[in-house]
């Protein structure tokens, strides 16, 4: 049976890592990215796939039946960050930012399923992050779509558990890669009630993606989780602070946690 795990998001950052490492690995990876053409020398097949555009991602499914008839595993990795505050953050922006971190990925989901099921022992990896567990300040929205995903995934699980398909998520912390560059940026102007803050976290976010670790980390979680027989719902990875801020976040009094992300962003 062809081992075919479908990367989405693979052209750079995690999911390029994920990829590649899957592909040295010797499963028939099918990476995607909204401009194949751009990344001509990838050591795997890149498909466009828009996750944006409902379109796109029918002529995706099309496209791919004529590679494979199942699919062994899907890695849904293809995202974005945005950032503003709550207040003042476009709501078409936002819209878009779910349609991309929640609602793109749950209709490729969706359409690849009879394909997974087809299988027999699929699986589904989402990549949510460790920022889905709390409402960063100034990344609300971002938190609030790696969030729907994360509780969406527990559902599906349960769902398609009879289906031999097991799902899980993957909640990075930093990591370095240039998911800085493709974030939407509210754009904030002096008069703004939030201006300094906003600059100055925006400032300790790319400080954080910038010294974070090698993106490997999470290809080597993936490869891991698509040779274990059995599934947690979730796994975090990430820096030590990071992860023990899950921990944190679950038996510490909330207002004793807000008082450690408000220091950690100096608010």
């Amino acid at each position: 049976m062809q081992n075919t795990v479908i990367v989405t998001g693979a052209s750079s950052g995690l999911g390029k890592a994920i990829a590649t490492l899957l592909h040295q690995n010797g499963h028939h990876v099918l990476g995607t990215s909204r401009s194949p053409h751009k990344y001509p020398n990838l050591p795997f097949p890149l498909l466009a796939l828009d996750m944006n555009d409902a379109g796109s991602i029918d002529l995706f499914c099309a496209e791919l039946q004529r590679h494979t008839s199942t699919v062994a595993a899907l890695v849904n990795n293809a995202g974005q960050g945005i950032t503003g505050a709550v207040e003042e953050v476009d709501l078409q922006a936002l819209r878009q930012h779910f349609d991309t971190n929640f609602f793109g990925p749950l209709a490729l989901t969706q359409q690849l399923l009879p394909l997974l099921r087809q299988h027999g022992a699929a699986k589904i990896i989402n990549i949510t992050s460790i920022g889905a567990s709390m409402g960063l300040p100034f990344r609300g929205g971002y938190s609030a779509s790696k969030a729907a995903l994360q509780i969406i995934s527990e559902a599906l699980r349960m769902e398609v558990a009879q289906f031999g398909i097991q799902v899980a998520t993957i909640a990075p912390g930093d990591y370095a890669t240039d998911i800085a560059a493709r974030r939407y940026y509210e754009p904030h102007t002096d008069d703004s009630p939030y201006a300094q803050l906003y600059r100055e976290s925006l400032d300790t976010m790319d400080a954080h993606v910038d010294q974070g670790n090698d993106p490997i980390e999470i290809a080597r979680a993936v490869a891991q989780l698509l040779r274990q027989k059995s599934l947690k719902p979730h796994y975090a990875v990430g820096p030590f602070m990071q992860k023990l801020s899950l921990t944190l976040k679950k038996i510490l009094p909330q207002r004793w946690f807000e008082r450690l992300l408000k220091n950690h962003y100096n608010l």
